[in-house]
């Protein structure tokens, strides 16, 4: 179920948002345990036993985990066991064909064992992530361990961010899985951020996915690299947007999730970029992986290492195939080259010329992740360094779309919070946000009844 579809917006969270508020205090919990199981089983509903396997799972793991503690009694080899059936769980779903593929093509003996179709269960990596984090931060007294599994499996399942994140820590949200307090300003505070999420959502990666889809049927240079930059709007718009919906819902139902972007398109810089893109998970590896694995605190030669072991896993995060791993790891080596010599140089350059560097990079990235075929990256590549003069059809399509795009592109960058905060300070500065808010939300019901492309991104990791 899409927060953009017709089912979400009219029937099923104002149906949540009724028996949330009608239930008691203490049941409040197991509604949206419930509510969430009947979200993600609309459309798997297989996969809902596996759920509620690892929410078993994980609450048994850290109930382990405490018990040992409480008894000062070694607990990290229940840890690394916990650990190990999480990412035994990922890894059979989502990297057995990988894994197969890539040995039968090493390996001549395998080539003819057939591979198993397993389909990938929707936001797998995110609720296994999430579930690691608990009995983790369990581990490291960061968080008190949940005596009650409904309140656990509140956590595990929370639609707002159970299929496209963000990645929400355990230790962020005990308390409020507690003892948190709904209020009427928050939850309208909510609602607006709902619908700018939708807006970024429909009216503008829809557009801007369609844009790049039209692009890549035309040859010309132009198109290669307007049609990139077309797709690196839409995923930004597109997953984005998809966390501002998660956090307006969340504050709906009295939760506070931690912000998952910050401009990132404003970096001037790869390590800046990755301090503003995809924050949850970013924090994520550094506080379970790299810290881990010692960080920084061990000479350059390990931080090398660790990055690169980081930046690998990122890549496969993100799926199982070998432009994901090859996009991890060459945002990994870039960053090293920053850290170690480029960040020195950057800080001595023109801010523009920073800029410039930052967004080349990140195109050039992004085409490496769309491209799981290799010889389409290269094909892409050819098109975009070999200078090749535009068509009239490409010309055409690009003016066609050019009015979204430009609106686009200032959209990616904080002059619009910038001017909504200096419109705050003036009187009915409330009503012209309602206004506001009022005319996106009629202008994606709008387009979302006048258009059947309506996919979300990172519904496949």
């Amino acid at each position: 179920m899409l927060f953009s579809s017709n089912v979400f917006l009219y029937f099923y969270i104002p149906i949540v948002l009724v028996l949330y508020y009608l239930s008691p205090r203490k049941l409040r919990n197991l509604t949206l345990f419930l509510v969430s199981l009947f979200f993600y089983g609309w459309g798997e509903p297989v996969y809902v036993l596996l759920m509620v396997a690892t929410i078993l799972l994980n609450y048994a793991f850290g109930a382990w985990i405490a018990k040992r503690k409480a008894k000062q009694k070694p607990a990290k080899g229940v840890l690394a066991a916990g650990v190990a059936a999480n990412l035994l769980i990922l890894g059979f779903f989502k990297y057995t064909g990988f894994l197969l593929s890539s040995l039968q093509s090493v390996l001549p003996f395998m080539a003819s064992v057939k591979i198993p179709e397993i389909s990938l269960p929707i936001g797998i990596s995110f609720y296994v992530f999430q579930s690691m984090s608990y009995i983790i931060d369990v581990y490291r007294d960061d968080a008190p361990v949940q005596k009650n599994p409904i309140t656990f499996g509140t956590y595990v399942t929370l639609f707002p961010q159970l299929i496209a994140g963000p990645i929400v820590r355990y230790a962020d949200v005990a308390q409020q899985l507690k003892s948190r307090r709904e209020n009427i300003r928050d939850f309208a505070s909510g609602v607006r951020l709902f619908i700018v999420g939708l807006s970024k959502k429909v009216l503008l990666a829809n557009q801007m996915g369609a844009m790049w889809n039209a692009l890549q049927l035309q040859s010309g240079t132009l198109a290669a690299w307007v049609g990139i930059a077309a797709y690196s709007l839409q995923l930004y718009f597109d997953f984005s947007g998809y966390s501002d919906m998660a956090r307006g819902l969340g504050r709906m139902l009295g939760f506070e999730f931690l912000e998952n972007f910050n401009y990132p398109y404003i970096s001037r810089s790869i390590t800046e970029f990755w301090r503003r893109w995809h924050i949850s998970l970013s924090t994520w590896f550094r506080e379970y992986v790299y810290i881990p694995l010692g960080g920084n605190r061990k000479g350059i030669k390990r931080q090398i290492v660790n990055l690169l072991v980081v930046w690998g896993l990122t890549g496969l995060w993100h799926g199982a195939s070998w432009n994901f791993l090859l996009w991890g790891l060459y945002y990994g080596i870039l960053l090293i080259i920053e850290k170690v010599v480029l960040l020195k140089v950057l800080e001595k350059t023109p801010g523009v010329l920073r800029h410039i560097y930052a967004m080349f990079i990140v195109l050039l990235g992004w085409a490496l992740f769309y491209f799981e075929d290799m010889t389409a990256l290269g094909a892409f590549f050819t098109r975009a360094f070999s200078f090749t003069g535009s068509g009239t059809a490409e010309i055409n399509v690009i003016l066609g779309y050019l009015p979204l795009f430009l609106v686009s592109t200032v959209a990616a960058t904080p002059l619009g919070a910038a001017c909504w905060k200096k419109l705050q300070t003036k009187p009915g500065a409330a009503y012209v946000g309602i206004g506001i808010a009022g005319v996106l939300l009629l202008l994606c019901v709008a387009a979302l009844a006048s258009s059947s492309y309506n996919p979300f991104i990172y519904f496949r990791f």
